[in-house]
């Protein structure tokens, strides 16, 4: 038999800064060169790039029709068959540019859905990754109806094309609204999930970063798990949670989330709530920074501010330099930071010191003796404490627990011993 080899997609690449633009929306070298990486990422090859700065976008072509003419010579001379824009296009610059360029048009959101579309494995992340999907492809269908010539609601123009847009519309937004019900589950069995993990009393410490931080090698490391840590981007897009064992007291779980990265598409960070609202419920977060990239400090910016936007900005949090190994200058020294190289194992211990610092500020750690007649107390300590282990005596209940503040003066007089 003989072997049938998928022959990639040749992309142009075209990136536009302009003076209007907010702080992170305009094209940087830097920007550019993430996008070439996106688009390897996706199985395409980048073959030419093309960069413009204008006081603001273009209404129509969103860049201006000189650059479009020079990006269309660029296409035909490297035989491209793809065009991607570092930029969010409109549905209507879209479409005028797909006519122009004679060539099918990407911009980054629709690169990156591309992305997670590829990686999603379990249900659970496809149903998330669809959901973004067709939300970003509904207000763009009429473009993909240009060839019927016809313009929706003009005067002598009602036809087949109108009524099979409108047919493609009624059925997303009909799928739309499952996925949605769908996802809604998910949300009940993670807070069901949540409740159960609460009772148990079991930390959850959540890794959170920018893409191909580190976080999968990180937690392998830790935890002696084998997931798929390799140096692409968005590599893990299903949550992966792990125990892990802080100390000789403390047992807490580990949880790999999706990778952050610049300009991050909207709609896919409103489908991974339900993975991502985690982050919320978290005990601690560790934010995992590549401590080798020169970009480590914007990156980090862009983490912290998703942090902020899904509601998680008042967790605990732990700044993971990563990489430290590859690192020529002075270290991070900071409050809540350690430095770390999961490829080498250096300052994983550190980590976990951090780690078991962090979950037991303010409570305290003590072996306590109560008489038979304080059911009452036994019954709260279960309740809101984390119960290392029980014995019972003939002189009573005696337990070792990490107590939170309010609690712990109710139960001090009964502490024979704190650890």
């Amino acid at each position: 038999m003989t072997e049938i080899e998928t022959k990639k997609e040749r992309a142009a690449l075209c990136g536009l800064a302009a003076a209007c633009f907010t702080e992170g929306e305009s094209s940087t070298d830097v920007s550019m060169e993430e996008l070439r990486a996106l688009v390897e990422t996706a199985g395409g090859e980048p073959v030419c790039m093309l960069m413009q700065n204008l006081p603001a976008p273009n209404p129509r072509s969103f860049i201006g029709e000189g650059k479009v003419a020079e990006l269309k010579d660029l296409i035909e001379a490297n035989e491209c068959t793809l065009a991607v824009f570092d930029n969010e296009l409109s549905p209507s610059q879209m479409r005028v540019l797909g006519q122009d360029l004679g060539v099918k048009v990407l911009d980054r959101s629709g690169l990156i859905l591309d992305i997670f579309a590829q990686r999603a494995r379990t249900r659970e992340g496809k149903l998330q990754v669809e959901l973004a999907q067709y939300q970003y492809l509904l207000p763009r269908l009429l473009g993909m109806w240009t060839h019927l010539e016809r313009q929706e609601g003009a005067i002598g123009t009602r036809g087949p094309g109108e009524t099979q847009l409108e047919s493609d519309r009624r059925h997303i937004r009909r799928k739309i609204q499952k996925l949605r019900e769908e996802l809604s589950e998910v949300r009940q069995n993670r807070a069901t999930q949540r409740r159960r993990r609460e009772k148990n009393a079991v930390p959850l410490a959540a890794l959170v970063g920018y893409t191909n931080a580190g976080k999968s090698s990180i937690l392998n490391r830790l935890t002696g798990s084998d997931i798929p840590a390799n140096n692409r981007l968005f590599d893990t897009l299903d949550p992966t949670t792990r125990r892990l064992r802080v100390d000789e007291v403390q047992e807490i779980l580990l949880s790999d989330t999706v990778g952050f990265i610049r300009k991050l598409p909207t709609h896919l960070v409103e489908a991974f709530k339900a993975t991502l609202e985690e982050l919320s419920f978290a005990d601690v977060l560790l934010h995992v920074i590549d401590l080798s990239s020169p970009e480590w400090e914007a990156q980090a910016a862009v983490v912290d501010a998703l942090i902020a936007q899904l509601g998680a900005e008042g967790t605990p949090c732990i700044r993971v330099y990563n990489k430290c190994d590859l690192f020529a200058g002075a270290l991070p020294r900071e409050r809540d930071a350690v430095c770390v190289s999961a490829r080498t194992g250096e300052g994983l211990d550190s980590l976990l010191a951090a780690i078991a610092e962090t979950l037991g500020r303010g409570k305290h750690r003590a072996v306590f003796l109560f008489p038979f007649d304080q059911g009452a107390l036994v019954r709260a300590v279960h309740e809101q404490a984390a119960v290392l282990d029980t014995e019972y005596t003939e002189r009573g209940t005696r337990i070792r627990a990490v107590v939170p503040p309010e609690l712990w003066e109710k139960i001090r007089p009964f502490a024979e011993e704190t650890l």
